[in-house]
């Protein structure tokens, strides 16, 4: 009789969580409103560049911004459709700024060498230089021409733009809006800069935080006017020299950087929020960091930016802004508030849930779903073909459901049977980090791909890939599981306290289980030889895992848990690198005499 495997307590491994994040998605088209990321990687536990596309494409983030060319991440975003910014980093500036050579061997080493496979359209020269890097200000303006010109050197000048982020912080007396100009210290650099970017036909670069707005005005902002929350009439702030009503802190800063511009006499420079958002966590004289808030400000801005109200100077208007960020940078210089702006921790689990109405599909928290590895769309078919071949091959994965006249068969393709073979070894892998990607052919998504009477795993079918392999000989040291069975998965021994043998040999499998009645032999590894692991498990060779001994009670027949409490646990390492053997003192009896007792040993 097979009995039922309860696994509460027990610690798995780390879940993907799947989040629905279509607002990620272009409105219409490449004129409307977009929201994006900007990725940042000031992290102790930074992502593989697969993994963050990964999220990225799970999530439907159409569009991205670096704060460098990292070539790996550059290179894990080809042949993904997502739209990238990269930056070429501060330190950089001075260098390119003086040397048009030096200009053209950067864009020749960080675009030209990936587009157009990664789709890059925006390179950012520096970031708040006049912040950041004032003593480098006055090569600013001849570093963009410098880019720019090695980009008609390579006719990419009409495909990718040049630009540079400034902070809010340099356009003063910035309410009411009307009144707004540039820091006159910084006109010299201006002038030519808003020129530039009219003549290429750029947008002027701003990063807007609300956030320090509400924090630096001592109270004069209320924090429901920095949080576009809804405010009575009479409580708008209202621009007396055009009589235009401000409802929120951003629309007002944006309208500050069109009247600051004018006041340079350019009036067609479109702006682009390259930065915005509101941390999460702070420190204790920062009470209004909080993820409530962090949620409220986000999910408004979004709504804000995809209803395409535009603002009050320019409504209709799109203002198209990145999100700051994608992830938390724990190790970032600061305060702890400097630390929490993502969306997302470094495990790809959603700080907050962001909460959207009346703007299309939610960003919603879902922990439910699972995740599943396909074939990317697009991908070579010669290179495919080899992942498939390795999957069902050294993979382990058992492939006879792709036969003819098996429930995966049809359609006979490479990608469809790719699909299959893909999402039962990522399945198989636990889930596991760098456990989707077969040479950059394979990708995450929260789509099932079962179809027909072909259920893969993720759907809850199995097609006999898993639930007809058999688990692996107790008494073995190589798995006749044919690849069925799950690294890097938690191994329970249950004691079963009103019997005389011991309960059953369960394998996790991430949502799923596999189970065999014992028949004593795992039991006597442990008694007589002390516990092989590579025995008892061994299709967690080179995987973690953890192994659990559990008291529980039957009623009768019935596989009702009425008692269940961990007696004995024991966390290894890696099999077949750090401990494939373990010895215990602890006999047969002396375990059932603890379970009895209830005394739990480690």
């Amino acid at each position: 009789m097979l009995k039922f495997c309860d696994f509460r307590g027990f610690q798995s491994m780390k879940l993907l969580v799947m989040v629905v994040l279509s607002i990620f998605l272009l409105v219409s088209g490449d004129e409307d409103a977009f929201i994006g990321v900007n990725i940042g990687t000031d992290l102790s536990d930074m992502p593989h560049p697969t993994q963050v596309v990964a999220l990225l494409k799970s999530q439907q983030i159409r569009h991205v911004r670096l704060y460098d060319a990292d070539r790996g991440m550059l290179t894990a975003l080809a042949n993904t459709g997502i739209k990238v910014v990269v930056t070429i980093p501060n330190d950089q500036l001075l260098g390119i700024g003086q040397s048009n050579s030096t200009a053209a061997h950067w864009v020749s080493q960080n675009i030209v060498a990936h587009y157009p496979a990664t789709n890059i359209t925006t390179i950012c020269v520096g970031s708040e230089v006049f912040n950041n890097l004032p003593n480098v200000a006055p090569v600013l303006v001849t570093a963009l021409k410098f880019i720019h010109g090695a980009l008609v050197a390579s006719n990419l000048d009409r495909q990718i733009k040049v630009s540079t982020p400034i902070a809010s912080t340099i356009i003063l007396d910035s309410f009411p809006p009307s009144q707004a100009f540039f820091n006159h210290s910084w006109s010299p650099v201006m002038a030519p800069l808003l020129k530039f970017l009219q003549s290429t036909g750029s947008s002027l670069m701003l990063n807007i935080y609300p956030y320090y707005d509400y924090m630096n005005s001592n109270g004069v902002i209320p924090l429901d006017y920095a949080l576009f929350k809804p405010l009575p009439a009479n409580k708008e702030a209202v621009d007396a020299n055009t009589l235009l009503h401000y409802t929120n802190v951003f629309d007002a800063s944006v309208d500050a950087a069109y009247y600051a511009m004018a006041s340079l006499n350019v009036t067609n420079v479109p702006v682009l929020v390259t930065e915005s958002g509101w941390p999460s966590k702070g420190d204790p004289n920062e009470p209004d960091a909080t993820s409530d808030n962090a949620n409220t400000y986000n999910s408004n801005l979004i709504k804000h930016v995809l209803n395409q109200t535009g603002t009050p100077k320019h409504p209709g208007i799109p203002v198209s802004t990145y999100i700051y960020e994608l992830y938390n940078e724990d190790i970032k210089e600061g305060s702890v508030s400097e630390k929490n702006w993502g969306l997302f921790d470094a495990n790809g689990k959603p700080i907050y849930t962001l909460q959207l109405t009346n703007s299309g599909p939610t960003f919603a928290n879902n922990t439910g779903n699972l995740s599943h590895c396909v074939a990317m769309e697009g991908a070579d078919k010669k290179m495919l073909q080899a992942a498939l071949d390795w999957a069902c091959g050294p993979g382990k994965v058992n492939c006879s459901a792709l036969l003819q006249g098996q429930p995966c068969y049809e359609p006979d393709n490479v990608v469809s049977h790719a699909n299959f073979a893909f999402d039962a070894y990522y399945h198989m892998m636990g889930r596991g980090e760098g456990t989707c990607d077969f040479n950059g052919v394979a990708t995450l998504t929260s789509t099932d791909p079962s179809h027909g009477s072909c259920q893969l795993f993720g759907n809850g079918g199995m097609n006999g890939t898993f639930l007809n392999s058999t688990i692996a000989d107790f008494n073995s040291t190589s798995s006749s599981a044919g690849g069925g069975g799950y690294g890097g998965a938690g191994v329970l021994m249950k004691v079963e306290e009103n019997s005389s043998d011991f309960g059953g040999f369960c394998v996790d499998r991430r949502g799923g289980f596999v189970q065999k009645e014992n028949d004593g032999g795992a039991m006597r590894l442990l008694s007589d030889r002390g516990l092989d692991l590579q025995a008892l498990c061994p299709f967690c060779i080179g995987y973690w895992y953890r192994i659990d001994f559990w008291q529980y009670t039957w009623i009768g027949d019935h596989p009702l848990v009425v008692d269940f409490h961990r007696v004995f646990a024991l966390d290894l390492h890696k099999v077949g690198s750090v401990a494939t053997r373990h010895s215990f003192g602890w006999t047969v009896d002396s375990l059932r005499r603890n379970s009895t007792s209830g005394v739990e040993e480690s």
